[in-house]
C-alpha cells in the first residue's frame, strides 16, 4: 500500500468522461472545455460528490501535462481571511498562463467559509482578471456566498452519491490495490460513507493497513463508529424497560470501544427510524435526541447525557403504554 499517496488522490478521475455519477454537470461542462473558454463557476453540493475532482479534470484536459503550473487550488476553509485574495490569489491571477489557453484556473475549496470581506474581495478580483484568470468555486453551501459573486457565476448543483456508485468506486480501488473485500465490508463502506467517495477511500485504506483481506469487523474498526445492530438492541432495550442492560450496552461502546458520544447520537438518529414505531411517535424521539445533541455540542458530559436519552426512551415507552 502506498504510504505517502492517499488513495483519495491516487483513484481520483483523471478526465471528465470518467467522473463518477454528475452526467448533468459533466455533459454542459465539456462544452466549454471542447470551446477551450470557461465562465467563473460555483460547484455546490454534498461533500466528497466530485466538486474539487470535475474543477481539476478541467484543469488537466485543459493544459495537459502543464496543468500544475496553472493551476491554484485553496483552501477557503484554512485561508478564509482578506489577505489571501489580496496577496496569494490576486498575484496568482495577474499573470498569463503559458500556452495556448489565455488564463489560468483559481479553484477555491470550501468558498462558503470565506469571511464577507473577503467574499466583497473575492467579487473585485473576479472582475479585474476576468481575462487572465477562472474561479471554480467549491462549497457545501451556496447560500453562504454572497448574490454578486453567484451572478458572475455559472451555477452546479451536485447530486448526492448512490450507494451504487459507492460500490463502484470501492471495487475500482479494490482491483487496482489487488485487495480482497467482502460484501458486507462494503455494505459497511457504503453505510459509512453516505455518498461520499473521499470518506469511502479514507475507510478503506485505514482498513487494508491491518489486512489486504478487508471484513466487515475491519471497517468498523477503521471509522471508529458504533454497529447499526448494536446502537438498535440498546434504543429496543430501553423501550422494552430494560434500563440497565441498555446502559450497559452504552458503556461498553462509550468506554471499552472508546467511541465518541457525537457519533453515537447520530447513530441513534438514524435507527430510530427503523423501529417499530408510528411517525407520531418516532418525531417526539427525534425531539429528545435534538435536544441532546445539543448538550453535547455546548460541552454536556457524554455518558452522563446519553444516559438521560436513554431514561427519555424509557419514560417515553411508559407513556406510551399507559395510554
Amino acid at each position: 500500500m502506498d504510504s505517502l499517496e492517499i488513495w483519495a488522490e491516487k483513484y481520483r478521475p483523471r478526465k471528465l468522461d470518467d467522473v463518477i455519477n454528475q452526467r448533468h454537470v459533466v455533459e454542459r461542462v465539456k462544452v466549454f472545455v471542447k470551446e477551450r473558454n470557461i465562465p467563473h463557476m460555483l460547484y455546490a453540493g454534498p461533500p466528497g460528490s466530485g466538486k474539487t475532482t470535475v474543477a481539476l479534470c478541467i484543469s488537466e484536459e485543459l493544459f495537459g501535462s502543464a496543468w500544475r503550473q496553472s493551476t491554484l487550488e485553496t483552501n477557503a476553509s484554512d485561508e478564509r481571511g482578506i489577505n489571501v485574495i489580496r496577496q496569494k490569489i490576486k498575484d496568482f491571477a495577474r499573470t498569463r498562463a503559458i500556452g495556448d489557453v489565455p488564463f489560468k484556473i483559481i479553484v477555491l475549496d470550501e468558498a462558503d467559509a470565506l469571511t464577507p470581506e473577503a467574499q466583497q474581495a473575492l467579487r473585485r478580483t473576479m472582475e479585474t482578471f476576468t481575462r487572465t484568470a477562472r474561479f471554480i468555486l467549491c462549497c457545501n453551501y451556496s447560500s453562504r456566498v454572497i448574490e454578486p459573486i453567484q451572478s458572475r457565476c455559472a451555477v452546479f448543483r451536485f447530486r448526492p452519491l448512490s450507494g451504487d456508485d459507492v460500490r463502484a468506486y470501492v471495487m475500482r480501488i479494490v482491483q487496482g490495490e489487488g485487495l480482497k473485500i467482502t460484501d458486507k465490508a462494503i455494505e459497511a463502506i457504503i453505510y459509512f460513507a453516505q455518498g461520499d467517495l473521499r470518506k469511502a477511500a479514507n475507510l478503506l485504506q485505514a482498513s487494508a493497513a491491518l489486512s489486504r483481506e478487508i471484513d466487515e469487523s475491519s471497517i468498523y474498526e477503521a471509522a471508529s463508529q458504533a454497529r447499526p445492530e448494536d446502537v438498535r438492541l440498546m434504543l429496543e432495550k430501553a423501550l422494552s424497560g430494560h434500563f440497565q442492560e441498555a446502559r450497559e450496552i452504552l458503556q461498553d461502546m462509550l468506554l471499552r470501544q472508546g467511541l465518541m458520544g457525537e457519533d453515537l447520537i447520530r447513530e441513534i438518529h438514524r435507527q430510530v427510524y427503523s423501529l417499530d414505531l408510528t411517525d407520531e411517535e418516532k418525531v417526539q424521539l427525534i425531539d429528545k435526541i435534538g435536544e441532546y445533541d445539543f448538550r453535547l455540542t455546548e460541552g454536556g458530559n457524554e455518558l452522563i447525557q446519553l444516559e438521560a436519552l436513554l431514561a427519555q426512551f424509557l419514560l417515553f415507552s411508559k407513556a406510551h403504554k399507559r395510554r
